[in-house]
């Protein structure tokens, strides 16, 4: 691919080694977002009617204040940093160099298609990269406006982007990239890990799963419920780090679903089809396998849909069987299961029924149920007692494990994922011990003790 060639051209010329350089195309960007930002949101909304409150918590705001912390600290982090030397190198000054990677691709997904493009783009220019973004056909309103933005800002040599289907990631993939940063599916993740395994090239695998919520006898239902309404059904449930489904101890599951439905329309109000705060499923498609997930399915709340306008309404479903389709896979849409359990047993049955997901909740106020399920399962990352919020500490990764991603990123740690961290000695001329070199004279008792040296 053409592009591909002009940025490593680009690259080798060196520029992109220079931190005022990558300084100075962010500040570019950050003007240009500002400035376009209703834009943005504009262009979101007719893609599927995504809230302007969520667009600019969720979306700019969050680009935003990742292009801040980074225009804060990238001098900061690009500089060499000092490591103990071990006492087999001494006398020696040890050091970590952090050096880009050369050409990156970048496939973003369509749920939050501004943030999931920009945030992993910011990191990779910030690192000293070039960088090819591919946004998602689903949302061509917002893949237009970020065509707009970033040929506004960089020229095609540094930053470009290619839009398009499947054809054109197949063809991208195709290609022999330095790093690639993928989030998405995970069927589509193990398509992006085959094409760049061919190349040993390293991939950030964003990924998703079946995130469970657990709400035991002790929990505060209430506010347990109204958070798990909020974080199950922004962007209408089309959020990586969803809850997927609950389980709730029996004695308190009616409890909560009374509480999760005067939830429901308290923040959506009665006619929630009309309410301006709840987002449209994305695509025909998609909105289609949403509806079939439920038929024979009974529903405790919700349940209605528009076809016209890919309007399904958040809709409770009781006591799925694991082997239906609602529980086959990931659900990515306003459709909560709700399934009772007994004991700690039975919340490990679920728990292994699926692969490692890319998040976990727990509502109790027992500190040792909450340590339990921690140090018990393995999952990307989560909260006690709320939802969603993980993603917002820029001192937290996120990213998940297994089935759910490979790699983590945001704040600093974006920035070293798309550096490579290389390892240099710089060792002192004044001394030079003689026993390492042959003839090897140094008895093999002292030998077996050097370890205490490393």
């Amino acid at each position: 691919m053409n592009v591909l060639g002009k940025q490593r051209d680009f690259f080798t010329r060196q520029k992109t080694k220079d931190v005022s350089f990558r300084k100075e195309a962010l500040k570019r960007l950050q003007k240009e977002i500002i400035a376009r930002e209703d834009d943005i949101a504009e262009a979101i909304y007719k893609d599927f009617k995504k809230p302007k409150f969520e667009t600019l918590a969720a979306e700019t705001q969050f680009v935003l204040a990742e292009l801040k912390l980074t225009l804060k600290n990238i001098d900061n982090w690009a500089s060499p940093e000092r490591k103990s030397a071990s006492l087999m190198n001494w006398p020696s000054s040890d050091w970590i160099y952090r050096e880009p990677y050369g050409a990156v691709l970048i496939i973003a997904p369509w749920n939050y298609p501004f943030q999931l493009a920009f945030a992993p783009m910011i990191a990779a220019v910030a690192a000293g990269n070039t960088v090819v973004v591919k946004p998602s056909e689903v949302t061509p309103h917002t893949a237009s406006i970020i065509s707009e933005i970033i040929s506004a800002v960089f020229v095609p040599e540094h930053v470009t982007v290619v839009e398009g289907g499947v054809e054109v990631s197949q063809e991208l993939l195709a290609e022999k990239w330095d790093y690639i940063f993928f989030t998405g599916s995970t069927r589509v993740g193990q398509i992006v890990y085959e094409s760049a395994a061919k190349h040993i090239t390293p991939v950030t695998l964003e990924l998703g799963g079946k995130n469970p919520t657990i709400v035991d006898e002790t929990a505060s239902i209430n506010l347990a419920a109204k958070r798990i309404v909020w974080g199950k059904f922004l962007n209408a449930g089309q959020t990586c780090i969803a809850t997927d489904y609950i389980l709730v101890h029996r004695e308190v599951k009616d409890k909560l679903v009374a509480a999760l439905k005067q939830n429901i329309t308290k923040c959506y109000g009665e006619n929630i089809e009309q309410s301006p705060d709840f987002s449209r499923t994305v695509s025909k498609s998609h909105y289609d396998g949403l509806k079939e997930m439920l038929v024979g399915e009974e529903i405790l709340f919700g349940g209605n849909s528009n076809d016209e306008d890919n309007y399904l309404a958040p809709t409770l479903v009781n006591e799925p069987n694991l082997d239906c389709k609602l529980m086959h896979g990931e659900i990515f849409g306003p459709i909560l299961p709700i399934i009772a359990y007994e004991n700690e047993d039975d919340i490990e049955k679920h728990l292994t029924n699926y692969g490692k997901p890319l998040a976990t909740y727990i509502f109790s106020n027992r500190k040792s149920f909450q340590k339990k399920i921690i140090n018990r399962y393995s999952f990307g990352g989560g909260a006690i007692n709320d939802t969603v919020i993980q993603i917002t500490n820029k001192n937290l990764p996120f990213g998940g494990v297994g089935a759910s991603g490979i790699g983590a990123y945001h704040g600093k740690r974006s920035f070293d994922l798309f550096s490579h961290q290389k390892a240099i000695v710089k060792k002192a001329n004044w001394l030079d011990a003689p026993l390492r070199y042959p003839p090897y004279n140094l008895p093999l008792q002292i030998v077996k003790k050097i370890k205490h040296l490393f």
